[in-house]
Parts: C-alpha cells; sequence; structure tokens
C-alpha cells in the first residue's frame, strides 16, 4: 500500500542580531508519522493561498503542531498577561492553512495549539487562562515538571475509546489556554476529571478531523499515545478509499 503524505506545519523564529530566521519542528511529530506508516512533509509558512492549495493537492492529511499561544485579539478577545504569543508569521500562515483544510474537508489532527486553532476557526472558542478561567480545575501546567500527566475521562463509542480503551490512562499536561465552546459539527471526546477539554473529534459526516490537547508526540508521552496517530493514518486511509470510489463512480 502507497503510505500517505501527511504535511505538518512548523515553528518559526525571527532573525535576532547576527542570527537569521528559521523554521524549525520537534522531531517527536514526524518520527510519530513515520512509526505508523505515514510519510512527513514539512510545510513552511507559505505566502500566497495559490501556493497552499496547491501543496495540499499533494498530500493526503495535515498535521498541526502545537506551540505558543494563538492571538486572542484576532478571535475578537482581550489579550491575557499570561498569553506566550506565536511568531506573528506562524500565526497568520497557520490560520490561512486551517481555513483552507476546513474548506476541502482535508483530514486533519491539531495538537495542543493546533487542536486549539482548529476549534476557532470552526467557530468555538477558548479559556484563556485556565486558573483565572476554571479556579477549581486541577494543574495543567507544572513549570518545574515537564512530565506532569493527569487522567482523562474518555466519551463512548469515538476514536478516542478505541486508542485507550478503558484502562487507566494518564497523559501529559502542558498547557494554560484550552477548548471553551467547542465548534459546531465537533464532539468532545475526552476530558481531564475537572472538566477541561483534552481531545476533539469531527461529526462533519465528510470531514475526518481530530484534536488532542494532549502531546502523543512528545517525550513524556507513553507508548500508547502512539495509537492516536494510527488512528489518525487509519482516519486518513479511509478518506482516500472513499475520495477513490467517489472519482470511479
Amino acid at each position: 500500500m502507497v503510505k500517505p503524505v501527511i504535511g505538518i506545519n512548523a515553528d518559526f523564529a525571527s532573525s535576532v542580531g547576527d542570527k537569521p530566521s528559521f523554521t524549525y519542528v520537534a522531531s517527536g511529530y514526524y518520527d510519530a508519522i513515520t512509526k505508523v506508516g505515514g510519510i512527513p512533509v514539512i510545510i513552511p509558512p507559505l505566502g500566497e493561498d495559490e501556493d497552499i492549495e496547491q501543496l495540499l493537492d499533494r498530500l493526503n492529511g495535515v498535521v498541526l503542531v502545537g506551540g505558543a499561544d494563538l492571538d486572542p485579539r484576532r478571535d475578537g478577545w482581550m489579550l491575557h498577561p499570561s498569553i506566550r504569543l506565536l511568531a506573528q508569521r506562524r500565526e497568520m500562515f497557520d490560520r490561512r492553512l486551517v481555513r483552507i483544510i476546513a474548506e476541502r474537508r482535508m483530514p486533519v489532527f491539531g495538537i495542543g495549539s493546533g487542536m486549539q486553532l482548529l476549534n476557532v476557526t470552526m467557530g468555538g472558542n477558548l479559556l484563556l487562562h485556565i486558573p483565572e478561567d476554571r479556579p477549581t480545575a486541577l494543574p495543567h501546567h507544572d513549570p518545574l515538571d515537564p512530565a506532569h500527566r493527569h487522567t482523562l475521562e474518555i466519551a463512548s463509542g469515538s476514536l478516542m475509546e478505541r486508542v485507550y480503551g478503558d484502562g487507566e490512562l494518564r497523559v501529559n499536561s502542558m498547557h494554560h489556554m484550552a477548548v471553551d465552546e467547542v465548534a459546531s459539527g465537533f464532539e468532545v471526546t475526552a476530558r481531564c476529571p475537572d472538566g477541561i477539554v483534552e481531545a476533539i473529534e469531527s461529526r462533519i459526516p465528510d470531514w475526518f478531523a481530530i484534536g488532542t490537547q494532549f502531546h502523543p508526540e512528545a517525550d513524556t508521552a507513553s507508548a500508547l499515545d502512539l495509537r492516536v496517530f494510527e488512528e489518525f493514518i487509519d482516519g486518513v486511509r479511509g478518506t482516500a478509499s472513499t475520495e477513490s470510489v467517489l472519482m470511479v463512480a
């Protein structure tokens, strides 16, 4: 079987002094895609929508990586002092990329701020700072413990249930923003016991789209977390098979 080609957006660092600007991505993302049978391709922050469209024509799916914080002012909200903004060039590109992915109903997997962007693009919104917006919530970020983990409550009949089943599970947690109102057409399929959203899945019939607030690609992930990537690749293959049938018909 031909391996699906999966695009990965990337982070961006502006030039400082003699240091040039550059694009980079954590190896966990492309290593995970490779391990589950995909071919990863890094997507730079392209300047023209036509170039994005042409590139997406050659991809079977996209993984949206995590990173710093989205600028809430672009969605009509105030800037909270705790927010550490993404590089403007990356955020502007990512927003255009996700809009086009949504229009094309292209398979997509958003991780961390990638899930948050998927949610706001489709009409949802975000908690800007969990300790203030949900004062009774568990800690979701521990600067002294990058391996900080918490349990999940999984929705039955979901992709997340296929991954984790009924056993006790714990996922990494390293965020202070989170999904608040989930976008129309999406369902929350995993929460922390305190109610904070940890995974969403599309219920739009012709669109395979998922998101996790936790990071299944990170060094702090478990071996079981890799199964999320396996499910994503299976969904990409299923979408490709359906499109092939429709084209033949």
